[in-house]
């Protein structure tokens, strides 16, 4: 039965495939118009699934299905005709059973990443998730800090010196409020050979004498950085000597005695009892120790309204802002022959000395860079005693309250005199504290009230 209408030539028919009246379909027409091209390579069709008939070839069933021919070529292969180039046999679009997205290959069978085949599109990369980046970085990073903090601290930790035991202290007073440092500076000549001693005009004395102290008291009303002249004349506590077990009066030296007869022990027990300050914690640095910290800061920067020179400890300076090394630093703080007051005005050059060092070894130019950092640390606690209740964090509280003695409601004095000259029966000319004033400091530093009475 024919599809077309009466008044068709079977000529006209045959024009077109569905109209034709052979039973077999027509083969592919010319088409003049269309570019033709030479056919890519057939794909190789997937491992065909379980029940598929080889026998059957490309077009044949797949699980009793007969295999559907592909949009243009795929009947002309059935039909033994020849390939026009126009289209491949893949169908692209929706998938079947099989997933979506895959080209379809022979006999309908598709390919591709869900098809089963190789020809379909691979995964989308997607953009990199640098939020999830930058977090992951951020950890690594805190992670590395917390790592080399710990073994900063834990370097550091074990260079401290932890010499002194003020348990050993008798007749405490109570305790305070606030915190009360004691910082003394001793002619100490360890580990200087002999052309060190005279490079500095330390000479060569034996054992130790206290050549400055200082109280640095920190509390709610600020820093004050109080000095005691190593003349003052004072009562040295009765006391046992370490050495030779004997036991020894109180009776009324300078200052500097009792560490000479008893070390700094003595020294703490001295003050407490003059003063009724309690002493919280102890430092002290000696002459090597104190030129190699300022020489491991790269020198400290001082500026002098005055030339100064003594001989004795070898101080040449010109007035103005110079830079100090370690060793011409040693010859500043010793220095007072050309100081009218003598030990009292160099009290004074010492506390400017130690704020200004304080402010550079806390400065971010030396925290934050540490092969500066490291060597000032190093350099420090290689030669700084302190006691044994003594932690890092109390060093650097230390520093940071030396730091603030200048600003704020910091304040730098020194103990209120009322005779520099005051004649002794035994050890010469001595210091003599005003003893009113004196009175109603310490008790403003022990109340850890704001400071109101003056040096005067």
């Amino acid at each position: 039965m024919s599809n077309w209408a009466d008044g068709r030539t079977g000529d006209r028919q045959d024009r077109y495939g569905n109209g034709a009246a052979d039973a077999e379909p027509e083969g592919a027409r010319a088409m003049p118009q269309i570019r033709r091209t030479a056919p890519p390579p057939p794909r190789r069709p997937a491992e065909p699934a379980p029940g598929y008939d080889r026998a059957q070839g490309p077009g044949g069933g797949h699980g009793g299905v007969p295999g559907q021919g592909g949009y243009g070529d795929g009947a002309a292969h059935a039909a033994g005709g020849h390939d026009d180039g126009y289209n491949t046999g893949q169908v692209y679009g929706r998938g079947g059973p099989a997933g979506r997205g895959g080209p379809a290959g022979p006999g309908g069978h598709r390919h591709g990443p869900t098809g089963g085949g190789s020809g379909g599109r691979g995964p989308r990369t997607g953009a990199p998730d640098w939020r999830k980046r930058l977090k992951i970085g951020s950890i690594a990073f805190v992670v590395a800090l917390l790592a080399v903090s710990a073994g900063t601290y834990f370097w550091a930790d074990s260079k401290v010196r932890r010499e002194v035991d003020l348990g050993q202290v008798k007749d405490r007073p109570a305790a305070g409020e606030g915190t009360n440092y004691l910082i003394v500076g001793s002619d100490s000549r360890e580990g200087l050979s002999d052309s060190d001693k005279k490079e500095l005009h330390t000479g060569s004395a034996d054992g130790k004498r206290t050549d400055s102290m200082m109280i640095v008291h920190t509390g709610d009303n600020g820093t004050t950085v109080l000095s005691l002249p190593r003349d003052s004349y004072v009562t040295i506590p009765a006391f046992k000597g370490k050495e030779s077990g004997k036991n020894f009066p109180a009776a009324t030296h300078k200052l500097n005695q009792a560490y000479a007869d008893g070390g700094p022990e003595l020294l703490a027990q001295t003050i407490e009892f003059n003063t009724g300050l309690r002493i919280d914690h102890y430092a002290e640095i000696g002459f090597g120790g104190f030129r190699n910290l300022v020489d491991a800061l790269g020198g400290v920067e001082m500026c002098l309204d005055k030339p100064l020179k003594d001989r004795d400890s070898g101080a040449d300076f010109k007035a103005g802002c110079q830079e100090l090394s370690g060793a011409q630093s040693l010859a500043f703080v010793r220095q007072r022959h050309q100081e009218a007051d003598q030990d009292l005005g160099r009290m004074r050059n010492q506390q400017k000395f130690l704020n200004t060092l304080a402010n550079q070894a806390a400065s971010p130019s030396t925290i934050l860079n540490p092969f500066r950092l490291y060597p000032v640390i190093g350099s420090g606690l290689d030669t700084l005693i302190v006691d044994k209740d003594m932690e890092l964090w109390d060093l650097a509280s230390m520093f940071w309250a030396m730091k603030g003695a200048t600003g704020g409601d910091g304040k730098q004095m020194t103990v209120p005199i009322a005779s520099a000259n005051f004649p002794t029966r035994s050890d010469g000319v001595a210091v003599k504290w005003d003893t009113a004033k004196a009175k109603q400091l310490f008790d403003q530093l022990k109340k850890d009230e704001k400071v109101t009475v003056s040096d005067k």
